[in-house]
């Protein structure tokens, strides 16, 4: 799988908490210890600087999820199923080099009581780490007065400029940046956003953009498939993310997209106890391929990714206006040429490039 492929690649820049990573705790905890410790520079950082980029760039999406961050239900307390969902994008140039990058975070939480039931409300939204901006709660107990979403754009601009070599041998120590100048904007752990870039970079693609387009992520989380325990069967926590990467020209209109999806799901028992390998990779759904098995279900024979790369492919040459103008019964696409390839709900699809096309601007 790719993702063993990055590990190989980040293997050598990683330390024994490999993966532990900036979205599989709960950050501003950890930031609240170290406010007693020397204080960094708290220097704004500058905004990226322009890369030379001559003619068509390659746009990439990377994902790194941790569960680990769950806990099981006491007599107290409920327990929780956490998902952190790290999320890159890039463009990147002939040389290899970084154009643009951006990173955010899904972390779900989804509560489970003692007798295994989800105490979470079902049709909640679940914004990003970015989308919740100053609402996050990181800057009061951070060491050096940065926000999450302020330390992970000084990380994507640290980023801007270099090769997936210079990715994954950059200097970490105990999860976190070992350079003094990146560690002054960002002093949280940095692992995961290191693999989601590298992936990023090793699956990046040429769909069409070009030098002078903007990048955009979005993303869109829900958790409505969660289901209960039972005195027979394990019950479900699920938190299933709708990821857009795209480029966007001058005039608003998509030169480049590309649609993933995590699925994550943390089984849990009727005493609310996590009964999922807490340690194990969760791909995504681009990630597993043929291994989703919907091609064998499918009324048009075709698998999750497929689809999605067909509505991606759809939506380049169009605004966001005319995307979401796209006709739709019961979340399907009417269309009958666009039906023929894409047979999935594509609802949470618009959502997602509604966020990732305002955030290109």
């Amino acid at each position: 799988m790719k993702k063993s492929l990055v590990a190989l690649m980040c293997a050598g820049a990683l330390s024994a908490s490999l993966f532990v990573g900036c979205g599989s705790t709960d950050e501003a905890a950890t930031e609240q210890t170290q406010a007693t410790e020397t204080t960094e520079s708290t220097t704004e950082e500058a905004a990226p600087a322009a890369v030379a980029a001559e003619g068509e760039l390659l746009t990439g999406i990377g994902t790194s999820v941790a569960i680990d961050s769950s806990a099981d239900a006491t007599a107290d307390a409920d327990g929780t199923a956490q998902v952190d969902a790290t999320i890159a994008a890039v463009t990147v140039d002939s040389n290899g080099a970084i154009v643009e990058c951006v990173i955010d975070i899904a972390q779900t939480k989804i509560g489970i009581s003692a007798d295994g039931k989800i105490t979470s409300d079902l049709n909640a939204e679940y914004p990003s780490k970015r989308e919740l901006g100053d609402d996050y709660g990181m800057k009061v107990a951070s060491a050096i007065g940065k926000e999450w979403y302020e330390q992970a754009d000084a990380f994507a601009a640290w980023a801007v400029g270099k090769t997936a070599s210079d990715i994954s041998n950059m200097a970490i120590t105990e999860g976190k940046a070992g350079d003094e100048d990146l560690a002054a904007s960002v002093s949280i752990h940095v692992t995961g956003f290191q693999a989601a870039v590298l992936e990023a970079m090793d699956t990046a693609v040429a769909g069409g953009a070009v030098a002078g387009d903007k990048l955009g992520l979005g993303l869109t989380t829900n958790i409505a498939k969660s289901t209960d325990a039972t005195a027979d069967a394990d019950g479900v926590a699920e938190a299933y993310t709708t990821i857009s990467v795209l480029t966007v020209n001058g005039d608003g209109v998509i030169t480049s997209s590309l649609i993933d999806a995590v699925q994550a799901k943390v089984s849990f028992d009727a005493k609310g106890a996590i009964t999922a390998d807490t340690s194990a990779d969760v791909p995504s759904k681009n990630e597993l391929g043929d291994a989703y098995g919907m091609k064998a279900a499918s009324s048009i024979g075709k698998e999750w990714n497929e689809q999605a790369a067909a509505y991606a492919e759809y939506t380049v040459g169009k605004t966001v206006d005319e995307v979401n103008g796209t006709a739709v019964e019961e979340g399907r696409a009417t269309d009958a040429d666009l039906a023929a390839s894409v047979s999935v709900h594509i609802t949470d699809f618009n959502t997602a490039i509604t966020k990732a096309v305002a955030s290109a601007q």
